[in-house]
């Protein structure tokens, strides 16, 4: 069915509600805000912070990149750590390259931190690419990344392929790229979120996609 797996990484594979959620709210204190709600924190996990800024804030693009920076003075050397590997990702990762499975990375995390994070759960071993964003905003979003992957691994039929996700930014990239949607519900995806992005499968943990993918 697909030989080409991709996946999105915080929510999906890792968890980094702790890690994300505490940055924020360092961003925030520079601006005098002391966010405590945990629901509004969830939203920035997943897409591009300084969207979420802007849109969670109605922050100006120079508030949204300093609120950035400032997010990532803690993130990069504790927040970044302050993360854990979902249930089943290690065992999705090994059984896709026991079945032949090509893997890839694809996250809106900036590649150098979510190649350090990759490294500390051991689980770099297992993707033959990994794409991320880079730390001047460059392939910040979903389909940018997912499109070079796709020039990376040479991919010349799109019904091959598939992203992984928890969140609409990632259905809605892949569906920009032609690509098939998996999304999990293991993440920080809001009631419908995943329905109403169209996602082309939805399952509620890594093992059943991991029993769909190796069946």
């Amino acid at each position: 069915m697909f030989d080409l797996i991709m996946f999105d990484l915080d929510g999906t594979l890792t968890d980094p509600k702790e890690g994300i959620t505490n940055c924020v709210k360092y961003a925030l204190k520079a601006f005098g805000i002391e966010e405590n709600n945990e629901a509004i924190l969830l939203r920035f996990i997943g897409p591009p912070l300084t969207d979420s800024f802007k849109e969670i804030y109605g922050f100006s693009d120079e508030q949204a990149l300093f609120a950035l920076n400032k997010y990532r003075e803690r993130f990069s050397d504790v927040g970044i750590y302050e993360n854990s590997l979902l249930d089943g990702a290690e065992e999705l990762l090994s059984a896709l390259k026991r079945n032949g499975k090509v893997v890839a990375l694809a996250t809106s995390k900036p590649y150098v931190y979510a190649k350090r994070i990759i490294e500390k759960f051991r689980i770099d071993r297992y993707f033959d690419y990994a794409v991320g964003a880079e730390l001047d905003g460059t392939r910040s979003y979903k389909n940018e990344v997912i499109t070079e992957v796709l020039r990376q691994a040479s991919v010349t039929d799109l019904s091959r392929a598939v992203m992984i996700g928890d969140r609409r930014q990632d259905i809605i990239g892949a569906k920009k790229c032609g690509i098939s949607s998996m999304g999990v519900r293991c993440g920080y995806a809001e009631e419908c979120e995943l329905e109403d992005a169209g996602a082309d499968y939805i399952f509620e943990n890594l093992g059943e996609i991991k029993d769909f993918l190796t069946k």
